[in-house]
């Protein structure tokens, strides 16, 4: 079974960084993505990012301004989502999750909550001076 398991978030000061972390287990191919998303207080579940496993290519939310950077160790099954300059709206509970739709010979990038079918439990970004 698929499992996903969120760390790194924190309390961190406005202007600094994060990298939080997804270690994932359980998958027995490549044609997966795995995306960040966030649910900040008061407000919906928001798509971040997306990387792919088979093509290592990388995804963004254009609201996202410029400031996340996800990565994948997949020899260590771990994909990471680095955060700089925070901001205080930047405070959200960050959720990993795994979609496929990623067939080999047709992909279409995940950007939606419905696409992930396994998450993780997230891990609490706070960003507070």
């Amino acid at each position: 079974e698929v499992q996903l398991v969120e760390s790194g978030g924190g309390l961190v000061q406005p202007g600094g960084s994060l990298r939080l972390s997804c270690a994932t287990s359980g998958f027995t191919f490549t044609g997966y993505d795995i995306g960040w998303f966030r649910r900040a207080p008061g407000k919906e579940r928001e798509w971040v990012s997306c990387i792919n496993r088979r093509t290592g290519n990388t995804y963004y939310s254009d609201s996202m301004e410029g400031r996340f950077t996800i990565s994948g160790d997949f020899a260590k099954n771990t994909v990471f989502l680095q955060i700089d300059g925070l901001k205080p709206e930047d405070t959200a509970v960050y959720y990993c999750a795994a979609a496929f739709t990623d067939s080999g010979t047709y992909y279409r990038t995940p950007t939606m909550s419905r696409e992930y079918t396994f998450w993780g439990q997230g891990t609490q970004v706070t960003v507070s001076s």
